[in-house]
């Protein structure tokens, strides 16, 4: 009887190791059905209106590709990590997606500066991050002139959108004298209206003021007044939504009325609530993007956003959907969920049709695109023009 006890307590032991086993064997193949793709995004601070954009449309273009089988017979999973707008958590986040949630790919940050802060921790880790809207040239060429091999964009960059924005001030608008804000903590900033000047200047037009400004500051009459003794033609605020809708608001109430612009930093759903839909007639911004586009994947792109969400994507919408798609290509060539060979495949695409126009990376991991200038009518954007590369 007490042999046939053990025997018994024996065969249930076996089968309980059994059972733990199998069920850790389910754990195991649960986990491996899915591949995890890091969003590194500003979901609160100066930045949210960027980061819950990108989260919306990354969720939207992977529950379209799961819905088609997935990626190498597996679903795409999005692991977001808050970088709270900031550089210094923008690499915390990149750390904790990489090392503890072990994505095999990062989409963002937006931002520029925290984008060339957290980059030192996915090269270090050779995984591929895709920034949807960081424009700073420094994102994925580094200070020695060489291109950062597990960095890329999905928008064209500064000198560009510089140069965009300083023809149309000086051939559409017929500025000749021009004062630019700059935000000071900021390395989109400082490099927009650094070729915004350059070019600006070439075309025969004056810089009469420039004046600065650091992020999370509310109160610009001091430096508006400034502006405005100068008697500018137009007024060049190359910064982000929050600051923007505020410098805009209160120029307008100090009866400053020239036309305002900047670059793709204003495109938010927020920028209206901000400076008030009057204030902002007569201002215009240089974009990536228009949900106008009349292409067939656009429309349903939009389609698809305005009916979860109840509004018309932005710009960091769009980009941060073809940042995913674009993440989705290059799992595919490469076959594989190494991190590397991802990267490597990322590299070669060329002609991936997004909903912001067709993508082919260059030599520098930047992608070759048109930009458009956006109006703003009642709170409202308008298409105003498109520029192509030269």
């Amino acid at each position: 009887m007490e042999r046939g006890r053990k025997i018994g307590g024996l065969l249930c032991l076996s089968a309980l190791l059994v059972g733990l086993l199998g069920g850790c064997g389910s754990k195991k193949s649960a986990g491996e059905a899915t591949i995890k793709i890091g969003g590194n995004l500003e979901m609160t601070g100066t930045g949210a209106s960027y980061g819950k954009s990108a989260q919306n449309a990354i969720k939207i273009a992977f529950e379209k590709i799961n819905s088609k089988g997935g990626v190498l017979g597996k679903k795409l999973e999005l692991v977001v990590a808050d970088n709270k707008s900031e550089a210094a958590e923008a690499t915390n986040a990149m750390q904790k997606l990489i090392s503890q949630d072990k994505v095999v790919a990062v989409i963002g940050p937006n931002i520029s500066s925290a984008v060339i802060a957290s980059s030192a921790v996915n090269t270090g880790a050779k995984v591929l991050d895709i920034s949807p809207m960081g424009t700073n040239p420094g994102i994925t060429v580094g200070k020695n002139g060489k291109t950062n091999a597990y960095n890329f964009r999905a928008c064209f960059i500064d000198p560009f959108q510089g140069t965009v924005m300083a023809t149309f001030a000086h051939d559409t608008l017929k500025a000749s004298k021009v004062a630019v804000l700059i935000d000071n903590s900021s390395d989109y900033s400082k490099g927009l209206a650094q070729f915004f000047e350059e070019n600006f200047t070439k075309a025969g037009g004056t810089i009469v003021a420039k004046e600065s400004f650091l992020q999370k500051d509310t109160d610009f009459k001091s430096t508006l007044t400034k502006i405005k003794a100068t008697n500018p033609d137009m007024i060049y605020v190359p910064g982000y939504y929050q600051e923007v809708g505020l410098i805009v608001k209160q120029a307008r109430e100090m009866g400053l009325n020239v036309p305002m612009a900047g670059g793709d930093g204003w495109d938010s759903t927020k920028t209206p609530e901000i400076a008030g839909k009057d204030a902002l007639n007569n201002t215009y911004f240089s974009s990536l993007y228009s949900p106008d586009d009349a292409s067939d994947l656009n429309k349903e792109f939009v389609a698809a956003y305005e009916k979860v969400y109840q509004e018309k994507p932005d710009v960091f919408a769009a980009l941060a959907y073809d940042s995913a798609l674009l993440v989705a290509e290059a799992l595919k060539n490469a076959n594989s969920t190494e991190p590397a060979k991802i990267a490597e495949a990322m590299a070669k695409i060329k002609g991936l049709k997004g909903v912001s126009g067709s993508v082919t990376f260059d030599a520098k991991h930047d992608p070759v695109k048109s930009a458009v200038i956006i109006e703003y009518k009642d709170g409202k954007q308008v298409f105003k023009s498109k520029v192509d590369p030269k």
